[in-house]
């Protein structure tokens, strides 16, 4: 393995450095995006109770919001139920905004490595050519060429470009899979959300047709 980095020359350190990066945010997001911590699954559930059992205070929005992404997004909804709808859903998109930039976090860093990882190899690729025509060029003019650089040029710019392209592939995947995960959990919670601001609403119609 060792033969293999070096026949690869300066620039494999560049792309052996960003498949360190890449595989820990593939792997953190991994870890962060699962539903269970996202999404919780009883979640809603509970906060419906609690709001049809007018059991809402400052002690259940605060752990809340502690919860989950979700629980943040409903924990502003809660926080906000007394004033009106649209006020209330100004405040739901304000903090549904924040919750989606901390899902993507890392994201960008991704993407950027995919996308500059092939052009390190390319960049590896090139100066292996040259290497290989210098030594070509030497040998041409009847000086002391060494044939090794020759080979030792095209070793260069096959390693450059296969290893570009192993990083920059997995990364590429990870980078659309992980866009789309994010993609159906924003989905997931702007259902929720409204969802939240109908029951909310209903609560404060119920006492005062009640009376009327």
């Amino acid at each position: 393995m060792w033969e293999i980095v070096r026949a690869g020359g300066w620039m494999m350190g560049p792309i052996i450095l960003f498949s360190v990066v890449a595989a820990a945010i593939i792997l953190e997001r991994l870890w962060t995006l699962q539903d269970r911590r996202v999404l919780p699954p009883d979640l809603t559930k509970r906060v419906w109770q609690l709001v049809e059992a007018n059991q809402v205070n400052d002690k259940v929005i605060e752990a809340l919001e502690q919860n989950s992404p979700l629980g943040k997004v409903l924990a502003s909804g809660l926080a906000n139920r007394h004033r009106s709808r649209d006020a209330l859903m100004e405040r739901l998109e304000d903090t549904g905004r924040h919750v989606v930039h901390e899902l993507e976090r890392f994201l960008n860093t991704l993407g950027t490595i995919a996308g500059v990882s092939p052009l390190l190899g390319l960049l590896g690729t090139v100066g292996g050519i040259i290497k290989a025509f210098n030594a070509i060029n030497a040998i041409n003019a009847g000086g002391m060429g060494d044939p090794r650089m020759l080979s030792g040029g095209i070793a260069q710019a096959l390693v450059t470009t296969a290893a570009g392209l192993c990083v920059a592939i997995p990364a590429l995947i990870a980078y659309r899979y992980l866009r789309g995960r994010i993609d159906r959990i924003v989905i997931e919670m702007e259902k929720d959300a409204i969802q939240l601001a109908d029951a909310l609403e209903s609560a404060r119609i119920a006492p005062a047709a009640a009376k009327a």
